[in-house]
């Protein structure tokens, strides 16, 4: 399976798609990008005349390609082609360095601590574009196939 095909059976789209590529994936771990865009919808509010990306949207971006993308790549190896699936969040500890600005891209680099019985739980860090350490911590999720319906 290709990157561009776990993008695909990502349940996201706009404006809450936070995977531009994968550039790296394996069942030990997955590498990928996104650049925020100026126009995105949290930069209006967060903050008055000084646009800086909410942790929390840090953390989504971090989640979507370090669990949920590794998660796709796992469960293909395990099963056949699933498209449907159900994901959810199990929990998250995430530490702040450096904040990330409007047109920044950035690189999650994710490592697999374990999967079993459905649950992931990965190491996760993020860097700037100049490789400085903006975020890092780990994030678990619950991800299944559902069974198809026909």
């Amino acid at each position: 399976m290709n990157s561009k095909e776990i993008i695909k059976l990502l349940p996201y789209q706009h404006p809450f798609l936070f995977v531009d590529e994968l550039t790296m994936i394996s069942n030990e771990g997955v590498t990928g990008n996104y650049t925020f865009k100026p126009t995105e919808y949290f930069y209006k509010g967060h903050f008055k005349n000084n646009s800086v990306t909410p942790g929390v949207i840090l953390t989504e971006c971090m989640a979507q390609i370090g669990v949920v993308c590794l998660g796709i790549y796992l469960l293909n190896e395990e099963t056949s082609n699933e498209k449907n699936l159900q994901i959810a969040l199990t929990s998250s500890q995430i530490d702040f360095f450096l904040p990330v600005f409007p047109n920044e891209k950035v690189t999650v680099i994710s490592e697999k601590e374990y999967f079993r019985f459905n649950k992931l739980k990965c190491k996760v860090k993020l860097f700037n574009e100049k490789n400085e350490l903006v975020c890092r911590g780990t994030i678990s999720g619950m991800i299944k196939p559902t069974a198809n319906e026909a």
